[in-house]
């Protein structure tokens, strides 16, 4: 549970740099997101999530 309140802490990290550090393009960025098709999105994050499990398990099998 500590190791997912970390990834939970980085992701709030990455997300607020971003936002602090590149405003309107993410503005933009999200506003395109919006207009695309739910489907599409849908696919992409569970691809995402995947590769974010994949590097997760990778790390910890390869590096201990």
């Amino acid at each position: 549970m500590r190791d997912f309140g970390a990834a939970i802490g980085l992701v709030f990290a990455i997300e607020g740099l971003l936002m602090a550090g590149f405003t309107e393009s993410m503005r933009k960025r999200m506003a395109a997101a919006a207009r695309e098709d739910p489907t599409k999105l849908r696919s992409v994050g569970l691809a995402a999530a995947l590769v974010g499990v994949a590097i997760v398990w990778a790390s910890r099998a390869l590096l201990q």
